[in-house]
């Protein structure tokens, strides 16, 4: 039996980005599995930015940057959502005036920063051996930064768009689709009351795979999607289609919030932006919506039609993770801590076609992952296709070869 007391390193763990549900599964996971081989784990709170804002000094009171967590502590918090340890977007490479910790505005003052020296530093401070960060491609962007400056570290993916590359699986996907499934089916019963066109908006920046997949299940018969900027009077016209042919009278669209008309560009609810260089998406599904109303007497006998136009959006990031979101994130933590014991660091950890495995950690800087349109995507009936399921991965269009 290993003996707790003699402490075999410190590993460092935190969580960038929107919060999804299964990061705290993953955290635990991490927590017991350290502290009983040896390890002491610290939890870096509210992402990048508490790291980068640690005062190095034994005495200062470093309560909100970082916390030594204990098996206690992450039980308490296991079957939660969210992060108890609180995320943020920021770029420790990339920091605007206003945003540099108080006690280092003397030392960065242009406009634009690079705290990523503080950022190695506190590390050393915190005499932390491994660090884990989970996020998604931004986040994890700067790890791979991080260990291209020697950091040794360990990478989980998480984002509800499922669009970390090298993975098949990013914690928060199966939470999203399934909420997004059981929502929009919600939504059915009044579409159907009144006959209108049914247009949720749903998560997906420069990936659809929140959309295709929900599709592909039925909880919609059409789907638009970033990769693909999709023709509006074709979409009115099966739209009409699909509700002429449906017994209760209505039809339903998925709009990814990253899907564009043909000559457009996304659509944004302000001018500001995340230090990672990202407006805030919003307003597709009210436009398509808007759209679908106006065209809909030239297939409707000179009629307009009604939509009942609703953004799902947090609705599906927040509350408890289903079973998938808490059984991976488990999986992902156990699998990053078998990778520092074998001494192993500059990993991924990762889903493909079913099986744990780990990648090189710059295959999320050196590479895309998106819905392959010609494979899975009818351009001209706006929906998913796939000739067979046969011999495929669990989510099908969602593993990039």
């Amino acid at each position: 039996m290993v003996n707790i007391n003699i402490k075999k390193g410190t590993i460092g763990v935190l969580t960038g980005g929107g919060d999804v549900p299964g990061l705290n599964p993953a955290i635990r996971a991490i927590t017991i599995r350290a502290i009983r081989a040896g390890y002491q784990v610290i939890g870096i709170r509210r992402g990048w930015a508490g790291l980068m804002s640690i005062v190095r000094d034994k005495q200062a009171d470093n309560h909100d940057h970082y916390r030594i967590l204990t098996e206690d502590i992450v039980n308490q918090a296991g079957r939660s959502g969210g992060t108890f340890l609180h995320s943020s977007r920021t770029h420790p490479g990339r920091v605007v005036a206003s945003d540099v910790p108080e006690h280092l505005q003397d030392k960065y003052n242009d406009e634009l920063n690079d705290l990523t020296p503080e950022v190695l530093n506190n590390l050393d401070f915190l005499g932390i051996d491994y660090l884990i960060p989970i996020g998604g491609d931004d986040t994890l962007s700067y790890a791979v930064h991080l260990y291209n400056k020697g950091v040794k570290l360990i990478a989980i993916p998480k984002t509800m768009d499922n669009d970390v590359p090298g993975t098949d699986y990013c914690i928060g996907f199966s939470t999203c689709i399934t909420r997004t499934i059981s929502m929009t089916d919600n939504l059915r019963t009044s579409a159907g009351s009144h006959e209108r066109y049914l247009v949720p908006e749903v998560f997906g920046r420069y990936a659809g795979f929140t959309a295709m997949l929900p599709t592909m299940a039925g909880a919609a018969t059409r789907c638009v999607i970033p990769e693909y900027k999709f023709n509006i009077e074709k979409l009115s016209e099966v739209m009409e289609d699909d509700r002429r042919k449906n017994s209760s009278h209505y039809s339903t669209v998925l709009v990814s919030e990253g899907a564009t008309f043909e000559d457009c560009d996304m659509v944004y609810c302000d001018t500001d932006t995340d230090a990672y260089g990202h407006a805030k998406l919003g307003g597709i599904g009210d436009l398509v919506s808007a759209r679908l109303k106006e065209l809909s007497p030239r297939h409707n006998n000179g009629k307009k039609v009604n939509v009942l136009n609703q953004k799902l959006g947090y609705l599906v990031r927040s509350g408890a993770p289903d079973a998938l979101d808490s059984i991976v994130p488990t999986a992902y933590g156990s699998l990053a801590l078998d990778l520092i014991f074998e001494g192993m660091h500059g990993r991924l950890v990762v889903l493909k076609k079913g099986r744990y495995d780990n990648v090189p950690i710059d295959v999320i800087t050196n590479s895309k992952k998106l819905v392959d349109v010609e494979k899975y995507y009818n351009t001209n009936r706006l929906r998913p296709h796939f000739h067979s399921f046969w011999m495929q991965p669990l989510l099908i269009m969602t593993s990039d070869e």
